[in-house]
C-alpha cells in the first residue's frame, strides 16, 4: 500500500463510490445509450495511464472508415459548456489535450468538449452526423453507457495492485474492471515476454466476455518544433531542459536519457497552466545551459508552452504513438463493434 496512514479515509471513499457505482447498476441513477456506437476509453487510477494516446489511437483509426468524433470534458480549460475544436480554438478555450489532437490531426475527425457528457455526445453526434463517438476519460462518467468499454492500466503500476484513494491512487474499487469489454495494460517493456503477459492477464482474471491487450510507447525518431524538426539521435550534441507538465515524466526523462547525458529537468503538475514567472524561471536556466542548447517538453505541453513569445522558435516537442500488441485482433474487435452497430 501506497499510503497505509489514510487507510481510514479510504474506506470512506470507497463506501461513497461502491454506493454511486450501485445506483447506476440498479437504474436509479440514469445511463443513457446512444444509437450511434460510443467507444469509452478510460481508467481506475488517478492520471498517467496513457489515455491521450490510446484516443489518439483510436479516432486515427476509425477516421480512415467513419465519420468519427471525439468528446473531452476539456480539462483545465477556462471557458464552460459545449464547444468544437477548430482553427480559432487555443489550449484555454478548449484544453490542452483536445487541442494536442486537433494539432496533430486538424480535420480529419472532429473533437468536442463539454463538461456534460450526455448533452455534449447528442450534440455532437447529431451536428456533426457521426458514424461513432470516442469517450474520453469515461470510465468513471457513468451517466453515458458507452457500447464498448476500454479500460487503460499501466505495466508497471496496474490497477490489481493498488488501492482506493488517498491510500492508494484508484478512483473506485478493483471491482470497477469489471464493467470493461477490453483491459489494455499500457506503456510495457518493449521486449515483454510471453510469460509477463501471461502473469498479468492471471492478475487480471478477466471474465469472460473480456479481452486482454498489451501497449508500448513509440518515441517518433524526431524531435519537432514550429517549423522544423530534427532527429532524436542529434540530441547527444545539446544540453537539453526538458520541461514537463504531465501525470507522470519518469518515461519521457528515461527516454531523454538515452540520448543526452546533459538533461536538466523542471517538472510540474499536470496539465500545470504556465505563468509568466513559470517562463522566467524557465528562460533562466536556459541561459545557464552551454552553448548548444534547446529545450524539450510533450506533445500535450506543447500547445500550452508554445503561446509564449519567446519560447516559440527555441521549443521541441517529442511526439508519441501507442504500439499495440496483437493489433490486428485489437483493431478488429473495434472495427466489428462499429460496423454491427
Amino acid at each position: 500500500m501506497k499510503r497505509w496512514y489514510l487507510y481510514p479515509f479510504s474506506l470512506g471513499y470507497h463506501l461513497g463510490t461502491s454506493i454511486r457505482n450501485r445506483m447506476f447498476d440498479w437504474g436509479l441513477f440514469s445511463s443513457k445509450r446512444f444509437k450511434t456506437p460510443i467507444i469509452g476509453v478510460g481508467n481506475l487510477s488517478v492520471g498517467g495511464s496513457g489515455k491521450s494516446p490510446m484516443v489518439m489511437y483510436l479516432a486515427a483509426y476509425l477516421s480512415k472508415y467513419y465519420r468519427t468524433g471525439v468528446l473531452s470534458r476539456g480539462y483545465g480549460r477556462m471557458t464552460k459548456g459545449y464547444n468544437v475544436v477548430n482553427y480559432e480554438s487555443n489550449y484555454k478555450t478548449v484544453g490542452d489535450e483536445p487541442m494536442q489532437l486537433f494539432e496533430r490531426f486538424k480535420n480529419r475527425f472532429v473533437i468536442g468538449v463539454c463538461e456534460d457528457r450526455v448533452f455534449g455526445a447528442k450534440k455532437l453526434i447529431e451536428d456533426m452526423d457521426l458514424n461513432v463517438l470516442v469517450l474520453d476519460d469515461s470510465f468513471q462518467h457513468r451517466a453515458i453507457k458507452p457500447g464498448l468499454n476500454i479500460l487503460l492500466t499501466v505495466y508497471n503500476d496496474p490497477y490489481f495492485k493498488d488501492f482506493i484513494l488517498p491510500a492508494g491512487n484508484l478512483r473506485e474499487s478493483r471491482h470497477g474492471a469489471k464493467r470493461a469489454d477490453i483491459i489494455m495494460v499500457t506503456k510495457c517493456p518493449n521486449d515483454l515476454t510471453e510469460e509477463k503477459k501471461q502473469y498479468y492477464i492471471s492478475r487480471i482474471k478477466p471474465q469472460h466476455y473480456q479481452k486482454v491487450f498489451f501497449s508500448s510507447i513509440e518515441y517518433d525518431e524526431n524531435v519537432m518544433s514550429i517549423d522544423k524538426y530534427m532527429p532524436v539521435k542529434n540530441l547527444d550534441y545539446y544540453d537539453v531542459l526538458l520541461i514537463s507538465g504531465i501525470a507522470n515524466p519518469t518515461q519521457i526523462v528515461k527516454e531523454v536519457g538515452k540520448y543526452s547525458k546533459k538533461i536538466k529537468h523542471l517538472k510540474y503538475k499536470d496539465h500545470h497552466n504556465f505563468s509568466d514567472d513559470d517562463i522566467k524561471k524557465i528562460v533562466a536556466e536556459y541561459k545557464k545551459l552551454g552553448e548548444y542548447k534547446m529545450i524539450l517538453t510533450t506533445e500535450k505541453d506543447y500547445v500550452r508552452l508554445k503561446t509564449f513569445d519567446y519560447l516559440r522558435d527555441k521549443i521541441f516537442y517529442w511526439p508519441i504513438n501507442v504500439e499495440i500488441d496483437n493489433q490486428e485482433a485489437f483493431n478488429q474487435i473495434i472495427n466489428d463493434y462499429v460496423r454491427k452497430n
